[in-house]
């Protein structure tokens, strides 16, 4: 049976990535031939209500820049409205998504998806920090990357908005030497991990931001920007585990669709992240005491 997957990729414009929605439409060409799908290109350049057909099977919409990637994919699921329901899938990504670690991407295929169809399951890569982190009363410590995720659309609509965050004024103090407020709700941990990935030397993992920047009175704008953006990440993977549906790493699922984890993942059966994590085939993270 064919999968149709409604696929929403964000985007600031066509500059930025400029190579991006080739690179898409080449990985669904390779890695999932013959899927029935549906593009929405959500460009928060252009003015909401705008909408054009630009290739057979693709849509350039409008989009409101209020939350970045994620009211501009706000807007595509509202563009495709009850049709949404549709689709065996829907695919978030951002403009982006060939950024920093990729080598999961490849990993996703119609195996892959048709595995695990029909259940309450988020497919993507699965990051995390060393230590857990509490923000807004919620401790969470692994989060999915938001630049390339599968699931189904049932989750989307109890999920609702994307945005989980916007109120700037309830985490930043307008000062560069000390951004966030005493009593933001986000806890020092966490503080530390986004300054660090943002303008320093990441967050204590060996990688570096590629965009990082210092901390001055002009870039604070940015700053608060990409910081409400990792806010919301996070926030999309802990709503979606409160809601029941369960992050899933695909590296670890691809290997667990060829080796002794098989039945399991037929019968619904997953891991925590820390598991799937430390059971990755490459790129494996061991399990940390206290895990």
């Amino acid at each position: 049976m064919s999968l149709r997957i409604a696929v929403l990729m964000a985007r600031h414009g066509a500059v930025d990535h400029a190579n991006a929605l080739d690179d898409l439409n080449q990985y669904y060409a390779t890695q999932m031939p013959g899927v029935e799908r549906q593009l929405v290109v959500c460009d928060n350049t252009l003015p909401p209500g705008y909408a054009a057909e630009i290739a057979p099977g693709t849509v350039l919409i409008g989009a409101a820049d209020t939350a970045r990637e994620f009211s501009s994919l706000d807007a595509g699921i509202a563009f495709l409205g009850a049709g949404l329901m549709n689709f065996d899938y829907v695919h978030l990504t951002t403009s982006a998504f060939r950024q920093l670690y990729t080598a999961y991407i490849e990993r996703i295929s119609l195996a892959v998806l048709h595995a695990v169809r029909g259940r309450g399951v988020a497919i993507g890569h699965i990051d995390r920090y060393n230590e857990p982190t509490r923000l807004f009363g919620r401790s969470t410590q692994s989060w999915l990357r938001s630049s390339f995720v599968f699931l189904p659309p049932t989750e989307l609509r109890l999920l609702g908005s994307l945005v989980s965050v916007t109120r700037a004024s309830d985490i930043f103090s307008g000062d560069p030497a000390n951004p966030f407020r005493a009593d933001a709700p986000l806890d020092a941990n966490l503080r530390a991990n986004i300054i660090g990935w943002l303008t320093g030397a990441g967050t204590g993992q060996g990688v570096e931001w590629h965009s990082r920047f210092a901390l001055t009175p002009q870039t604070l704008p940015t700053f608060e920007a990409k910081t409400l953006a990792i806010l919301n990440e996070l926030s999309f993977s802990i709503r979606l585990r409160e809601q029941g549906c369960l992050p899933v790493d695909a590296t670890w699922l691809a290997g667990a669709l060829s080796g002794a984890s098989l039945g399991d993942v037929f019968a619904g059966v997953f891991p925590p992240w820390q598991v799937q994590l430390a059971e990755r085939p490459v790129d494996a993270v061991p399990l940390e005491p206290g895990w």
